[in-house]
């Protein structure tokens, strides 16, 4: 037997088998239609975790004649003994017989040493038509566990499935392939090694990679926020101003390029997440940051309507002291001053209104250099108020969450919606001081290694708080909107 767990997906067409593999393999690739018959021939995937090959899962096409090929079976065999060498004789037989294409491709492997995971579709009613494949599959004499998928969560018949499946199966279990967490992709693997103990320590194996490998990736994506807040909440464009007439048009356009940049950095670091998680190409709906008048014509982050958006009231922004950098005098009781005014109200409402950022002239300053043989030194920026860094911040977050959490078999953009206005509350006092400062003093340049690492823990303190807060039962903190299973469109 081959060192590399093999497994063979089969079943009845289109009952899941192409989203189990793209799930358990991490290949968002892999070719998932509601017409059966998308798979015609057996196509493997090997799951690697830095370049070092942990599982092989072959994608099979579904039986299309399994009483017939079972009523072959029967006819050319003896005894129970000789079953699995009867099936291989079939495939010998009919490997160019246009008839049983599909049962020998998916066959072929089984045969050859792969485990089989055997997929149904627990949303319709079981069948007794699925008897001859199981019957085919218990022939081969080769491990195998049952997995009810769930294509249509309105229905479940998923009890008689169990019923009916024990009768084939040592093990079977219930798997969505689209929506299950992580913790039951490893159960599967765990599963497994009860069926098969030679490859027992290689699952343990694959299961220790696959943990590291979701460890780092999150690590990894708190570094990839880091160093986008650092970028974008010190960005500054310039420009050389000869006609100081034309300075009212120059800043317009030094503006405007300044928050263009904004809006591409941000992108950036979407994309860098979705590589990380194996979702390259993934398509997004997300309202991309904006500048523009309100629909009362109000820019002004201190105006009434904006204040009720961002669930920002005078005596927070007073106590807080922002845009001037309070924590600095004020520290710890700035921020302790009214737990129901605290950070957590105030990133509530930031992310309640994560699709329209309103930003007054306060936040952003055009600023004009001395003379020099160029002309004079038009710049705009860097922000000056932490409130923009909290914006960043809980966008990436929100969006963050949603691509580690979503399996590579969910088809469909990404709908990254409004957070909800609690996730800071999980974030202790001094974490939420320490936040506060890192994002009033991010890091300088990049030889700025204090402040770099100060604003990277305090990232890695809100990502932790982000996920207890997902975690949290919907609803469960007052005025939530957060919604852990609207990920998708």
């Amino acid at each position: 037997m081959n060192a590399l767990p093999r497994f063979a997906v089969v079943g009845h067409p289109n009952k899941g088998k192409s989203s189990i593999v793209a799930t358990l393999t991490q290949n968002a690739a892999i070719a998932i239609a509601m017409e059966p018959g998308t798979t015609r021939d057996s196509r493997s995937y090997t799951l690697r975790v830095d370049d070092t090959p942990i599982y092989e899962l072959i994608d099979t096409p579904g039986f299309q004649r399994p009483r017939q090929a079972l009523a072959w079976l029967e006819a050319h065999s003896t005894s129970a003994s000789d079953r699995p060498g009867t099936v291989r004789a079939f495939i010998t037989q009919h490997r160019d017989d246009a008839r049983f294409h599909d049962e020998c491709e998916l066959l072929a492997p089984v045969v050859g040493g792969a485990g089989i995971l055997y997929v149904v579709d627990g949303s319709v009613p079981y069948s007794s038509e699925n008897e001859a494949e199981m019957e085919i599959l218990r022939w081969t004499g080769q491990p195998r566990l049952a997995l009810i998928n769930a294509i249509d969560t309105t229905a479940d018949y998923s009890d008689t499935w169990q019923t009916a499946l024990g009768q084939y199966f040592s093990i079977v279990r219930r798997f969505d392939a689209v929506r299950a967490p992580f913790a039951e992709h490893l159960g599967l693997l765990r599963s497994f090694a009860e069926l098969m103990p030679a490859w027992r320590e290689p699952l343990e194996s694959a299961i220790h990679h696959l943990e590291e490998q979701r460890r780092y990736r999150w690590q990894r994506t708190q570094q990839l926020i880091a160093t986008a807040l650092a970028d974008m909440l010190t960005h500054r464009e310039r420009v050389a101003l000869h006609d100081d007439s034309a300075r009212s048009a120059v800043s317009a356009q030094l503006q405007a390029r300044w928050r263009d940049w904004q809006r591409h950095r941000e992108q950036r670091l979407r994309t860098d997440v979705e590589q990380l998680y194996r979702h390259a190409g993934l398509q997004r709906k997300e309202p991309l940051l904006n500048w523009e008048l309100d629909r009362e014509g109000e820019d002004d982050l201190f105006s009434e309507h904006t204040r009720h958006l961002w669930g920002v009231n005078r005596r927070y922004l007073a106590s807080a002291g922002f845009g001037a950098g309070a924590l600095g005098g004020a520290g710890l009781d700035a921020i302790t001053v009214g737990h129901s005014l605290g950070a957590g109200a105030l990133i509530g409402g930031v992310l309640g209104a994560a699709g329209s950022v309103y930003y007054a002239n306060r936040l952003d300053r055009i600023a004009l250099g001395p003379f020099s043989p160029g002309g004079r030194d038009l710049h705009f920026g860097p922000v000056h108020d932490p409130q923009f860094g909290y914006v960043v911040l809980g966008r990436a977050l929100e969006h963050a969450w949603h691509v580690a959490n979503r399996n590579h078999a969910t088809r469909g953009a990404l709908a990254v919606v409004d957070a909800g206005t609690g996730w800071l509350q999980q974030l202790g006092v001094t974490q939420r001081a320490r936040l506060q400062r890192t994002l009033s003093r991010p890091p300088r340049d990049g030889t700025d290694t204090r402040r770099r690492q100060a604003l990277e823990n305090a990232v890695g303190a809100a990502a932790e708080a982000f996920e207890r807060w997902h975690a949290l039962p919907q609803g469960s903190l007052p005025g939530s909107q957060h919604s852990p299973s609207a990920s998708e469109s």
